[in-house]
């Protein structure tokens, strides 16, 4: 790897910076560019249709500052600003951002397809790095100063006989590139140009064109420059990161630590190679801090599939709060934990959202729980277990689940991950449905109404099968259960005792049924397993749990 052929940016030494002692308090102003710079990204753009149901989206989103395209570049672009106007699509309280370069016809041509707005940002921008000054448009700075000195001057002029409002911004493109001395030279006289104020504010947007540094780099630009305008209260300070680092998120973070007022950009970080800052990801960490994103993102399934459709690109199966794994944990202590969390802040009625490994309450975003712990041979029993719970309502008790749990790695092992209806079919198969060598005919259990008889105060008389010869045995116990046992031990084909015992109710309600569970043992070689029953009549679900228990001892 020749590392030498490179070389890192020198852009500022920023001695007294604050941005690190600060913590974020509130939301940006949004601006989403899916439309314009996220559309321009997509191997196949989106038609006008298309266009307008994602418009509809980030409206129905929240995003109260929209570009939605660069309508002097294209017909198609141009088509899509008028159907917005004339079918009347842009709510009030919404303002239309369109880009264009400081030309004097495309500045016309934009105009044009503004008109019947009633607010609109025009957004205009020129190059002012280093290496474009350089190589694209071998001009000096006071010729790159000019032209976004003329471009502002157009724009002034042309909102004269313009209707509705319009609200300027001037983007320094490649900023990052930039010297923060120049940028701030080029960014004062355009603000000059215009005539700025603290009643007449200008959006100064400084884009991550290009990612150039760590994020605390584009931290000390963005401090750099809020703290050295003439007046700040006449700027709306705007960042606009890329993600050619693989830190965009980061860096719009600590942009917003560094004084930024305003973030743009696109849903899931859809945009030019790398992409946008992801707003999606950018919303949520603040949310799941206690923070009011200020937008709506309570349905993010619907949020994807609109997206997904329009823009014709998957959402990664790993992206942060919406993918479709983020929020399924494979490992056994994940999901031992994961469960153990949840019933903990169910039981405990918690005000703030704490379960290990589960940042965000998933049903904050729509997602449902059941995708929260998934199986396959990285899987523990806790997994196994949460998941008979969460689906089927089944509660192991907890010395069974390494019994079952071993029964379904077993399985994924040799077939990878496997859904929560073959784990049911399998336990049906291990435990409701055992019934060889033993199947159970009939009963009939009698109890001694005496309450000064504590001992052996239940009579069991059952009718059974083994090995397909029936058998009649008659015993006594402590309970229908001990009964039963001693019936079985009685007819010399078992010797057994019984562990443990547990049951609950498998749904609410009379019609509810009971689920029972008994633990055995076998005298003869020390073999413990469980059996399981189910049956709207406990009792009856108890002796089917002792049936399944001596068939998976002596199958």
């Amino acid at each position: 790897m020749n590392y030498k052929k490179y070389k890192k940016f020198q852009s500022i030494k920023l001695k007294e910076r604050t941005w690190p002692d600060k913590e974020i308090e509130k939301a940006p102003i949004w601006c989403s560019v899916d439309l314009r710079d996220g559309n321009q990204a997509l191997i196949n753009p989106m038609s006008v249709d298309e266009k307008i149901k994602m418009f509809n989206l980030l409206v129905e989103i929240g995003f109260k500052e929209i570009e939605v395209g660069f309508p002097s570049a294209s017909q198609i672009e141009f088509d899509f600003l008028r159907r917005l106007v004339d079918y009347n699509l842009i709510p009030d309280g919404v303002k239309i951002q369109v880009l264009t370069q400081v030309r004097p016809h495309l500045i016309k041509r934009t105009f044009e397809a503004l008109e019947g707005v009633k607010e609109a940002i025009l957004h205009i921008y020129n190059s002012t790095s280093i290496l474009q000054r350089d190589v694209v448009f071998n001009m000096s700075k006071e010729e790159i100063k000019d032209i976004a000195v003329e471009g502002t001057k157009l724009v002034k002029e042309y909102t004269k006989s313009f209707n509705g409002k319009v609200y300027l911004e001037y983007s320094p493109e490649s900023f990052t590139g930039t010297e923060v001395d120049y940028a701030l030279e080029v960014c004062e006289a355009v603000l000059d140009t215009w005539g700025a104020s603290e009643d007449e504010k200008v959006i100064i947007n400084l884009p991550s064109t290009v990612e150039m540094d760590t994020p605390n780099v584009f931290a000390d630009q963005i401090e750099w420059m809020s703290s050295n305008f003439t007046n700040r209260e006449r700027v709306i300070l705007s960042v606009h990161p890329h993600n050619d680092r693989g830190t965009g998120v980061a860096a719009a973070e600590l942009s917003m630590l560094a004084g930024a007022d305003r973030v743009e950009g696109t849903l899931f970080g859809n945009g030019e190679r790398t992409g946008n800052v992801d707003v999606i990801n950018l919303a949520c960490n603040m949310f799941s801090h206690g923070i009011d994103p200020n937008l709506k993102l309570d349905n993010i399934n619907k949020i994807i599939d609109v997206y997904e459709k329009c823009c014709k690109i998957p959402v990664h199966i790993r992206h942060p709060y919406a993918g479709e794994l983020v929020f399924t944990a494979f490992s056994g202590s994940h999901q031992d934990a994961i469960n153990k969390g949840m019933k903990k802040y169910m039981e405990r009625n918690n005000q703030y959202w704490e379960v290990p490994y589960l940042p965000i309450d998933p049903s904050d975003l729509g997602r449902e729980y059941e995708a929260l712990v998934r199986i396959n041979s990285q899987s523990g029993k806790g997994g196994v277990a949460f998941v008979l719970e969460s689906h089927y309502g089944y509660k192991m008790p907890k010395t069974m689940h390494k019994e079952f749990g071993d029964i379904i790695q077993e399985i994924t092992e040799k077939v990878g991950e496997i859904s929560p209806k073959v784990i049911m079919d399998k336990f049906t198969e291990e435990y409701l449905e055992a019934n060889e060598p033993f199947k159970l005919i009939k009963f009939k259990v009698e109890d001694n109404d005496s309450l000064e008889n504590d001992g052996d105060n239940t009579t069991i008389n059952v009718t059974f099968s083994y090995n397909g010869k029936e058998q009649n045995v008659v015993a006594q116990g402590n309970g229908p259960i001990n009964s039963l046992k001693n019936a079985l031990v009685k007819s010399k084909l078992v010797e057994t005792i019984i562990l443990d015992y547990a049951e609950h109710s498998l749904g609410v309600g009379s019609e509810a049924k009971a689920a029972a569970y008994v633990e055995m043992k076998r005298l003869d070689n020390s073999k413990t397993t469980f059996g399981v029953g189910v049956d709207n009549n406990i009792t009856i679900a108890s002796i089917k749990a002792v049936f399944s228990a001596i068939n998976r001892l002596y199958r």
